[in-house]
């Protein structure tokens, strides 16, 4: 008998440490992350010719996804009152009581400490001030400032979240180019008509939290209109690596393609309002950026690839 009563406090302390660590997990945002952690990988990629030196390549990819945790969680901290009132976001750890303030504070610092040390020590100096400046501009400028303050939030705020490839790049190269710079546009003219179309069908949260996004400020016509007007904006910045030389043929018939899907979610949102299909624009969103980054990539690499299929097929 005491050996059982044993065992299921072992597995009741188990399943304790196992919901904590997920609680904390959750704190991260780490879906959100691995987009942000990829297209800081890309940009790494895209800076050298060669391949990208483990050395750099592992502790670059590990400070900047620490920062971007800390982030996340330091965004859970400053929007507890408005997540507590969302059904979106009520059932994330603090508004539960999973974790409290305090240790969600403690753990974004933590995190937000161990990724400068890295950065600083394992990459480069720029990268972990150009981190750090991001980590600001999410957490305290963007979550802080804008978001309670004006339906252009998301607009202005886009900064930090556009920031990933040039650190990326930043940490292979220890400089900012102006083909960083044009990565930096993508995600930034991206993030618009991404997060807009969340609002749209999540219109009512935001307005009973009291945050003034557009459709809540402006209405859901105009907000379809700009999400319209930005996927057209967006293709046109993304055509730009080919125009520099940057990219290939083979990454814009890949981004031609990708864009007219985005603007064919764009215009039938534009002409139907419907909640259905803001859902589906936003969830092409996702994988348009993650994909036109994967095409950045492979493009980048096309004649070694190509080089190694015809050894493979010789």
């Amino acid at each position: 008998m005491r050996t059982l009563l044993s065992s299921v406090s072992t597995t009741a302390r188990g399943q304790g440490v196992l919901a904590l660590a997920t609680a904390y997990l959750q704190l991260t945002k780490p879906r959100v992350v691995a987009l942000i952690v990829f297209t800081a990988v890309v940009g790494m990629f895209l800076a050298t010719p060669g391949v990208v030196p483990l050395g750099v390549l592992v502790p670059a990819t590990l400070g900047i996804s620490l920062a971007a945790g800390s982030a996340a969680a330091f965004n859970h901290v400053l929007d507890l009152r408005a997540d507590a009132i969302m059904a979106r976001t009520r059932s994330r750890p603090l508004p539960t009581g999973r974790l409290t303030p305090r240790e969600s504070c403690i753990f974004a610092a933590k995190l937000a400490v161990l990724s400068m040390a890295i950065l600083i020590y394992g990459v480069n100096a720029l990268t972990a001030a150009l981190t750090f400046v991001s980590l600001i501009g999410y957490a305290v400028v963007y979550t802080l400032i804008l978001k309670p303050a004006t339906p252009q939030n998301i607009v202005l705020g886009g900064a930090a979240g556009a920031a990933p490839p040039v650190l990326g790049w930043a940490a292979v190269t220890g400089t900012v180019s102006i083909d960083s710079l044009l990565l930096f546009l993508i995600v930034f003219v991206w993030t618009p008509p991404h997060f807009w179309s969340l609002a749209l069908y999540r219109a009512q949260d935001y307005a009973k939290a009291g945050i003034p996004m557009l459709p809540v400020t402006h209405g859901r016509n105009f907000t379809r209109q700009c999400i319209l007007s930005y996927t057209v904006v967006l293709a046109a910045v993304t055509a730009m690596p080919f125009a520099t030389g940057m990219s290939g043929l083979p990454y814009l018939i890949g981004a031609v393609a990708l864009n007219a899907g985005f603007i064919g979610h764009a215009w039938r949102l534009y002409h139907s309002d419907s909640d259905a299909l803001a859902r589906k624009t936003f969830r092409y969103s996702i994988r348009y950026l993650a994909t036109l980054f994967a095409l950045l990539l492979v493009d980048h690499y096309r004649t070694a690839i190509y080089d190694a299929l015809q050894t493979g097929f010789s």
